[in-house]
């Protein structure tokens, strides 16, 4: 079964660091470009960050110079370190790759 797996949401205070980790099984994901979205409450789903095959990296403008989003193929994983978290990152992050879904991760930052 593919699948993916994420880990290492919680709580933290504003200015505090988390580093989510996505866990894929069932395949190999090393082609494949992953992605990072998140989901606010009472809000539709928007993209975070994804990185290529070849580690090329993209952004959304509220988390640059942020979150860091990393590969490890060797352990077919991803990442996501986010620092100096704000209130406005609380949300559900999610890992994507070609038409698959985890179950989500709750982030909360509280003020």
């Amino acid at each position: 079964q593919v699948q993916l797996v994420e880990s290492g949401g919680g709580l933290v205070q504003a200015g505090g660091s988390l580093r989510l980790s996505c866990a894929a099984s069932g395949r190999a994901f090393s082609t494949d470009t992953m992605y990072w979205y998140r989901q606010a409450p009472g809000k539709e789903r928007e993209l975070v960050a994804f990185i290529t095959s070849a580690s090329s990296t993209y952004y959304a403008n509220s988390v640059k110079g942020r979150f860091t989003i990393s590969r490890d193929n060797a352990k077919n994983t991803v990442y996501l370190q986010m620092n100096s978290l704000k209130t406005e990152d609380t949300a559900v992050y999610y890992c994507y790759a070609r038409t698959i879904w985890g179950q989500g991760t709750q982030v909360t930052v509280s003020s």
